[in-house]
């Protein structure tokens, strides 16, 4: 039995001033890195991972380079993992999103923003990726550091419905257990209240 211990990043810049990142370069915060410490000591206490495998995103590589260094294993990065592109979003703060005549919020997932993408296109860039990663560390337990987006995307991928899917708070932890190709119901280790939004 494999487990994919899902981690969202630390607090970023844009978290902390609640608006969307305009890029990829936003760094976590002091705040960021305390929650990246603490996510990797709650992992040590309850699992054995084998490596960490990050978003290209600096706030997710910052994280995982956290979590790698306390629990010490390699780090990899892929770059599918990355967040969910606000297109001209961008900048806005998080509350712009419901002042899109376009947004329905309870189909929140098929939203695309201008230029941008929506929960369902994450996800079908990102199922393959992770059931490539679930293939190859069979039996293992791996730790990847990712986005709310992203974390909500995989939600949806392995349970085949979007209407529950959580998304965690920064440093939010879920684990999802896999054997053959099959996965099982996402835990939510820490992090157990929905964020509103996923703001990177």
């Amino acid at each position: 039995m494999g487990k994919l211990i899902m981690v969202r990043h630390g607090e970023s810049e844009g978290n902390a001033i609640r608006r969307f990142t305009t890029s990829g370069d936003a760094k976590i915060t002091e705040l960021g890195r305390r929650q990246a410490l603490e996510a990797a000591q709650r992992i040590k206490q309850k699992f054995q991972p084998v490596q960490v495998i990050a978003s290209t995103f600096t706030r997710a590589r910052e994280t995982g380079l956290i979590i790698a260094a306390e629990l010490g294993i390699p780090i990899e990065y892929e770059a599918e993992f990355r967040e969910m592109s606000l297109g001209d979003l961008a900048g806005q703060p998080y509350d712009s999103i419901a002042n899109d005549p376009t947004f329905d919020p309870k189909r929140s997932w098929a939203w695309r923003a201008p230029h941008g993408e929506s929960h369902e296109d994450v996800l079908r860039r990102v199922a393959p990726v992770l059931d490539r990663v679930a293939g190859k560390f069979s039996d293992d337990e791996i730790v990847i550091v990712s986005h709310g987006g992203v974390m909500r995307a995989v939600w949806a991928h392995v349970t085949g419905e979007w209407e529950s899917a959580h998304v965690p708070p920064n440093c939010g932890i879920v684990v999802i257990e896999h054997h053959g190709g099959r996965y099982r119901e996402p835990e939510v280790v820490y992090g157990e209240t929905p964020a509103q939004e996923s703001g990177g």
